[in-house]
Formats: C-alpha cells, structure tokens, sequence
C-alpha cells in the first residue's frame, strides 16, 4: 500500500471514529471513556490540536473541541454530559493521572 492511501484509510477511520462518538454514541460518557481506556473525546480533540500545532496551525483547545464535537463544549455537556457519580469521579483522577498528566 503506499503512503497516501494509508494516509486517507487512517483518516477515514478517525471520521468514522469521530461519528460513532459524536452521532452514534452519545450517551457514551467522557468520563467513562476515560475510565475505561484512558481517552475519550476531548482527548481525541487535544491530539487534533497537537498536530495542527506541529503543523503551523495556531489552534486553541476550544477551537479543537469545537471541531471534534462539531459543537461548542458548553453545547455539548448541555446536551449531552450527565452527572458522574463520585466513584466514577475518584476513578476518572486515578485514569487522568495514568494517561494525561504522566504523558502530557
């Protein structure tokens, strides 16, 4: 396979990727994503920031998340986030730790 036919079947599943978390699977929490795979879709966003910003591309965070969520953050958690329980919160700073903070 060569290299720009790769290129577009990864990006192809990072669109597809971001429409199973963005249209198909809403009721998909943040914080269980991260709990359970040490990601979710700010993340996602973050690492779309990260290589804009390699590439030249000045790119805030909210200007990431807005493309990723295809959405405002505060639309998003307004119609879409739910309360998490105090356990899933102590969970959620433990996976932080492990998968942002250490390697961020």
């Amino acid at each position: 396979m060569d290299q720009q036919t790769e290129i577009e079947l990864q990006a192809a599943a990072f669109r597809r990727l971001q429409k199973h978390l963005m249209e198909d699977r809403t009721d998909v929490q943040n914080i269980d994503m991260m709990n359970l795979t040490g990601f979710c879709r700010n993340c996602l966003s973050r690492w779309y920031q990260e290589a804009a910003n390699e590439k030249g591309i000045e790119m805030d965070k909210g200007q990431a998340r807005e493309i990723f969520y295809g959405m405002t953050m505060d639309e998003w958690k307004a119609n879409y986030q739910t309360d998490a329980s105090p356990e899933k919160q102590a969970a959620f700073e433990v996976a932080f730790e492990e998968n942002v903070t250490k390697k961020g």
